[in-house]
């Protein structure tokens, strides 16, 4: 499998992950326990977006864009496209990510301040996961080429799975894994802080924010599972596959809190997503049969998510279906009882 990554650029690229990371932790121990206003939040946010776009074009440029060189200018044109169109999936699959932490908070009522050091946690969970699947991934590409039919299969599923889900609420009563944490653990009912653990009557027990951080590792895998053949059916490249995953996901603290407050506006964008994961999946299915272009992929997937975004704020949102249950399961509708007839 072919690479652009030296290790200079691995290094370079893993030195800037560790200061990003420390800026981060560093802020948001010197804040302590706040609500962060949209203001912060937006700033950030625009940050986050122009490091990723600063970062393509110092790789553009460092593979020889503006080099006299056709073949060297041809693959500079490549790989920042790759990169480009793979940071826009993952963006929109990290936005899907974050209106499933958004259910999450509100379903445990986990207050606003203690909601960035949660976030911080599920980043770190997220990158590092992103790390070891990319890796496993591109091995198993590398040995059995067949492996992305089994990619590209899955994404359909997942697709026409996130199409079921989309606004359908989620049934977190149910969900295996709460059930399990409930069954096995001593749950405090009331917060500590941002304690994970507290002392009720001589007893140990978990409080609920360290329940709200188990299932935000477990949305982290399920996410993992579903972006990775996602990014891998755009490039093979594996330093295109982790730099555009984790560019996406280093903003998602900020983006969590500049988005919070609109999720019902962009009630549809489950549906876009869906699309995207289908498409690229069909892509990947028809790999040996015809390769679709990078630049097609880009526009696709721009094209669709900006769709269903304006359609989101023009068609206003029926009760009960701004949220999404994916991944989780959804809840039964009830049927309606019939009135008798006078």
């Amino acid at each position: 499998m072919i690479s652009i990554g030296t290790p200079l650029l691995w290094s370079l690229f893993a030195a800037f992950v560790l200061v990003a990371l420390a800026i981060d932790f560093l802020a948001m121990n010197r804040q302590g326990a706040h609500a962060v206003s949209m203001r912060e939040a937006g700033i950030w946010s625009v940050i986050w977006v122009a490091v990723s776009f600063v970062f393509v074009g110092w790789l553009w440029w460092y593979l020889g864009g503006t080099s006299g060189d056709a073949a060297a200018r041809e693959v500079a044109d490549a790989k920042a496209l790759e990169f480009v169109t793979g940071y826009l999936v993952e963006k929109a699959l990290a936005v899907d990510n974050i209106f499933v932490f958004l259910m999450l908070f509100t379903y445990f009522a986990v207050p606003p301040e203690f909601q960035k050091r949660v976030l911080m946690i599920g980043i770190l969970g997220a990158l590092v996961l992103r790390a070891v699947m990319i890796l496993i991934g591109a091995w198993l590409i590398s040995q059995f080429h067949w492996v992305m039919y089994v990619f590209g299969a899955f994404l359909v599923f997942t697709g026409i799975k996130m199409w079921w889900a989309a606004g359908q609420e989620p049934d977190l009563d149910s969900n295996p894994a709460l059930r399990w944490i409930n069954r096995h653990m001593k749950i405090s009912p009331r917060y500590d802080g941002e304690r994970f653990f507290t002392m009720e009557n001589g007893v140990r027990m978990a409080t609920p924010l360290f329940v709200v951080i188990m299932l935000i590792g477990i949305v982290d895998v399920v996410f993992a599972v579903d972006s990775i053949p996602a990014i891998f059916a755009i490039t093979t490249d594996p330093f295109i596959v982790l730099t555009s995953n984790v560019f996406a996901i280093l903003g998602l603290r900020a983006m969590y809190f500049l988005l919070a407050g609109m999720h019902e506006r962009f009630h549809l964008l489950s549906y876009g997503l869906a699309v995207v994961l289908v498409f690229i999946g069909t892509k990947m299915l028809l790999i040996d049969v015809y390769k679709i272009p990078i630049v097609w992929s880009l526009g696709f997937t721009v094209t669709v998510l900006a769709v269903t975004m304006l359609l989101s704020l023009r068609i206003p949102a029926r009760p009960g279906e701004a949220g999404s249950a994916f991944p989780f399961r959804a809840k039964k509708r009830e049927p309606q009882s019939s009135q008798p007839s006078n």
